[in-house]
């Protein structure tokens, strides 16, 4: 029986960035410095070279040479930072390093006094046909046998002919890799600053006999110059759709509700129409495509909610009531997660008319495109089949590769992952219960270096669904505290309105705002906060531009956990070469976070230089970005963090000169 190899002559293995099983393609970001790595040996002890061959949306082809890293581990890497959104390709490409190997030998060689002249006639062979100065001069040297050994390997190692022979090395055995899939989507399907609020809230008016009046898209765009201050890049509002009337739930998620309760915006579906609609307390689709302009003018995007479900009043149940479950009583099964129960929505069933489900949303989602949006929050995505999102993400991607979708899966890891592999852009993660030093640690950790090639967490401080204990006990020193984490920890981060006003009071038993927006109308009196100075938003400005300065913030890969001697004092890097800045600088921050909002904490914190790009042994200029303050630092360093003052740093490394290449 003849086998066939399926290693080729060098193997190269455990390629990086792929996707688990290869399934769909591994994603990047226009901007983001990627880690290509590879697994390259041989047999023996002869020297190798590798490089990563890309090819861009275009077709051209580029190579960037690859180096060991992880002395023992085979381990080799280069670091690209791709310029475009597109479809690319990799490749690696590994060979035997004739001129390495030979030059390794021959520094032992003559060191030892062994085998002088055939040494050098060999180093003079490889050179043969090469008809560059650097390389004819070097040929002449090894074959002088009136010099001496030391001599002759002088010429060995001429800078000049180092390097050409690093752009054309002396190579054998060249082995390719298999050719894999890169997905390059814009920046902003991975950085960005969120920002959520609810249209029908802003302009809100209380009525005489005590009912509101709904804000309208034209009094919410009023609230879109103060986000736009504020840093955010995405203003994300929830469903827009008529709201059915049908179990309609009443304020603090009551069964009943009262007249004038707006009901909640996920309850989708009435006479007035379904997911084509727009509320008519809100304004007409010409009003929302106004509203899309606003957006665009004040230099952010929207981003609207989708949710697949549908109230009883919903024009579907009537026109397609195949696509919902059918009980034994002949009745509809509403959405429940025992012992919670939301008589106010349909799930769809899609094992019922599948292709009829699909093309109902496809339609639906290309509506909405066309009428100017290009970034979605899916609402509960987990609870549909995967091959539904494989097909309709992929089908959208494929006329609308713009297009951004944020999945708000909190489930479990591996339908969370999945969701992510097969086209959603961004997710919501457990970053809201993520609380203590070692499950941040190891949290953050997995982010960076785990799952960074498929799943980009956007990290939300708060969401209208969730106020955590944190927030709820921790106070004002809580809010700064979560903000400085998912500002500086994830490309893209959220809030939801409210949290600069420090709004912590939750409904009795649950992780939700009292009076929850979702089900009522809810007004907020900003400017008075702020001229109070009750308001977190300077806070929010802050950590927004100093996002924008530093362009080590807008990568996820870079994330690198350090050490404190305190239980609730955090430490973690990001860094970015000189390379890829665009400044000629690198670009680091050391981010030092009290994670308990109820004390000061002192303590000595311990850096990796090596990760930071100093030396060892280094003294370095720090500068605190969010007070202003300056230190020199080393190794080790003393911190002391008031948590009612300021519980964090976000110290800017002030390079030393020589390390700037």
């Amino acid at each position: 029986m003849v086998v066939n190899a399926l290693i080729g002559r060098i193997p190269i293995r455990m390629l990086s960035p792929v996707q688990p099983e290869d399934r769909w393609p591994a994603k990047s970001y226009a901007g983001e410095v990627v880690p290509f790595e590879a697994v390259i040996f041989r047999e023996g002890h002869g020297l190798l070279g590798a490089e990563v061959v890309l090819v861009d949306p275009s077709g051209s082809e580029s190579r960037h040479r690859m180096r060991p890293i992880l002395p023992g581990t085979d381990r080799w890497l280069a670091e690209v930072q791709l310029p475009r959104a597109g479809e690319w390709s990799f490749t690696v490409r590994a060979w035997a390093d004739e001129w390495a190997t030979w030059l390794h030998y021959a520094d032992g060689k003559v060191a030892a006094g062994q085998d002088i002249d055939l040494t050098f006639a060999m180093g003079a062979e490889l050179l043969q046909g090469r008809r560059q100065r650097p390389y004819t001069d070097a040929r002449k040297a090894f074959l002088d046998s009136s010099a001496t050994g030391p001599d002759r390997l002088r010429a060995a190692h001429d800078a000049r002919l180092g390097a050409l022979l690093a752009e054309k090395p002396v190579a054998s055995l060249t082995t390719e890799s298999a050719t894999h899939a890169l997905r390059v989507e814009r920046a902003r399907a991975a950085v960005g600053a969120w920002y959520e609020f609810f249209p029908r809230s802003e302009g809100a008016t209380r009525r005489k006999d005590g009912t509101w009046k709904s804000g309208t898209f034209r009094t919410a765009a009023q609230r879109l110059p103060a986000v736009a201050a504020m840093g955010f890049d995405v203003v994300y509002i929830p469903p827009v759709h008529p709201i059915g009337t049908t179990y309609r739930k009443g304020r603090n998620n009551a069964i009943v509700s009262e007249p004038g309760d707006p009901g909640s915006p996920y309850a989708i579906g009435s006479p007035e129409g379904g997911h084509e609609a727009v509320h008519p307390e809100l304004g007409t689709v010409a009003d929302f495509r106004w509203f899309v302009r606003q957006v665009e003018a004040a230099g952010m995007e929207l981003a609207i909610d989708i949710a697949l479900n549908a109230s009883p009043d919903h024009p579907w149940v009537r026109e397609h009531p195949e696509w919902f479950t059918t009980r034994p009583d002949g009745s509809i099964a509403y959405a429940e997660n025992p012992p919670k129960k939301y008589q106010d929505i349909y799930n769809f069933n899609f094992d019922n008319d599948p292709e009829g489900i699909y093309r109902a949303w496809l339609e639906v989602m290309e509506l909405w495109i066309e009428r100017g949006v290009r970034i979605f929050r899916v609402d509960n995505p987990h609870t549909k089949p995967l091959s539904f999102w494989e097909r309709l993400l992929g089908e959208i991607y494929a006329a609308h590769p713009e297009v951004v979708f944020l999945a708000e899966a909190f489930t479990r890891p591996a339908m969370l992952e999945s969701l992510a592999g097969a086209g959603f852009q961004q997710s919501y993660t457990y970053f809201t219960w993520r609380n203590g030093k070692d499950e941040l640690a190891e949290f953050f950790t997995d982010l960076a270096t785990r799952t960074p090639s498929y799943l980009r967490p956007n990290l939300f401080v708060n969401t209208h669904d969730i106020l955590t204990e944190f927030l709820q006990f921790g106070g004002p020193p809580a809010y700064r505290i979560r903000a400085v984490l998912a500002a500086t920890a994830s490309p893209s981060w959220g809030v939801y309105s409210g949290y600069e006003l420090y709004e912590n009071v939750a409904r009795p038993g649950s992780e939700e705002n009292i009076d929850n927006e979702k089900y009522e109308f809810t007004a907020r009196d900003w400017s008075a906060a702020e001229a109070e100075g009750r308001s977190l938003a300077p806070y929010l400005t802050l950590l927004n531009r100093i996002r924008s300065e530093h362009p080590a913030l807008a990568q996820l890969r870079n994330l690198r956990v350090h050490w404190s001697d305190d239980p609730a004092v955090l430490v973690y890097s990001k860094t970015l070469g000189a390379e890829f800045t665009g400044t000629g600088r690198p670009d680091g921050l050391i981010i030092v976070v009290n994670l308990d909002p109820h004390s000061v904490r002192a303590t000595t914190v311990h850096l990796d230089l090596a990760v930071l790009g100093l030396p060892e042994g280094a003294e370095y200029g720090v500068v605190d970005t969010i007070t202003g303050q300056r230190w020199t630092w080393g190794a080790s360093n003393y911190v002391r963090l008031d948590a009612f003052t300021e519980p964090a740093h976000v110290l800017a490394i002030e390079y030393p000169r020589e390390t700037v290449s």
